[in-house]
C-alpha cells in the first residue's frame, strides 16, 4: 500500500507542477505570438487540451506500471489490457465521467480517487485561466467603445 501512496503522490504533485508550468508558459508566450486577443484565446485553449492530454497519460501510465509490473491491483471489465484501454479509463476518471465500464480492483483504487481530485482541481484551474483571459477581452471591447 505504501507504493501505491507514493506513486499516486508522486504523479498528482507532477502532473499539478506540469499544469502550472504550462499555464505560466501559455500566459507569457502566447501574448508574445499574437496579437489578436481572439486567437491568443483560441490558442490558451489548445495548449490547455494539450497539457491535459498529457497530464491523463501520466496517469495511465501509473496504472499500467502499477497492474503490469508492481501487481497492485487490475482493471476489469471491458478491457483488452492494452495502454489504450488504460488511457480511455484515466480519461473517464481525471474528467470525473466516472466508470462504468471498466472497474479498478485492488490498491489502485487510491490513485483512481487521487486522480478524481486532481482532475476535477486542474480542469477547474484551467476554466479560471481561459476566463481570465476573456474577461481582458471582454475589458478591451469596452474600452473601445
Amino acid at each position: 500500500m505504501l507504493l501505491t501512496v507514493l506513486t499516486s503522490l508522486l504523479v498528482v504533485v507532477v502532473t499539478v507542477l506540469i499544469h502550472y508550468e504550462s499555464l505560466i508558459t501559455l500566459s507569457i508566450h502566447v501574448q508574445r505570438w499574437c496579437s489578436n486577443h481572439r486567437l491568443r484565446v483560441l490558442l490558451s485553449l489548445l495548449g490547455m487540451l494539450v497539457v491535459h492530454i498529457v497530464e491523463v497519460a501520466l496517469f495511465a501510465a501509473a496504472y499500467f506500471v502499477m497492474v503490469h509490473h508492481w501487481q497492485l491491483g487490475y482493471l476489469t471489465g471491458n478491457i483488452q489490457d492494452g495502454f489504450i484501454d488504460y488511457l480511455y479509463f484515466s480519461f473517464t476518471v481525471y474528467s470525473t465521467l466516472g466508470f462504468g465500464d471498466i472497474e479498478p480492483i485492488g490498491h489502485i483504487r487510491f490513485l483512481v480517487g487521487m486522480e478524481a481530485v486532481s482532475g476535477l482541481l486542474l480542469i477547474t484551474w484551467s476554466a479560471s485561466f481561459i476566463f481570465l483571459e476573456m474577461q481582458r477581452f471582454w475589458r478591451l471591447k469596452d474600452n473601445d467603445r
